[in-house]
């Protein structure tokens, strides 16, 4: 037969606890210095797990993790965008899908960032350009390596660039970036 215990195992089980202030010298009538008494803190790990989605742009994703860049058209008009879009922003209708990886490409226009958020902040200062397609209507944002951000130069606008996609892809839209072109 097993033996019982009366008593239970305790543990913190990870908590840490703070201000347990409760004096044993009291009148047992009163208790009103309670209302004082500061607030009791508990210290305990906390996970997450956050599950985002893509969403419609997600074959974008997809394509930057396997080295190709797509955009979308409007079959009915033609009309491409830079940073693809589900919808036509003027009719309203579904886009199609269409790669533009080896299409020529220029700098329209950029800027020197001496400051950025946590995570580009290591990397400051770094250069942000719209770059243009040969056939696409807008613009596409994204980063611009290669050139010297302190010796930024007007020489760079109309340049030819290329992208070039991160080796291991982190599925985000800093998994493409541009340099000059090679050719």
């Amino acid at each position: 037969m097993a033996k019982l215990t009366n008593k239970r195992e305790e543990n913190l089980g990870g908590y840490i606890v703070h201000g347990i202030p409760f004096p044993i010298e009291t009148d047992p009538d009163s208790l009103a210095f309670l209302k004082k008494m500061a607030p009791i803190q508990i210290e305990q790990p906390y996970a997450i797990t956050y599950l985002h989605s893509y969403g419609q742009d997600s074959p974008w994703f997809a394509a930057v993790s396997n080295k190709k860049l797509l955009t979308t058209q409007d079959p009915e008009s033609g009309y491409t965008y830079g940073t693809p879009r589900g919808h036509d922003m003027y009719s309203g209708s579904e886009t199609v899908w269409i790669d533009i990886t080896d299409r020529p490409a220029k700098v329209h226009a950029f800027t020197v960032c001496h400051f950025g958020s946590e995570e580009f902040l290591p990397e400051t200062p770094f250069v942000l350009a719209l770059v243009q397609f040969e056939g696409v209507n807008t613009l596409f944002l994204t980063r611009l390596l290669g050139v010297d951000p302190d010796e930024a130069s007007l020489d760079w606008i109309e340049m030819p660039v290329e992208p070039r996609f991160l080796r291991n892809s982190k599925l985000k839209p800093t998994d493409v970036y541009f340099v000059p072109a090679s050719g």
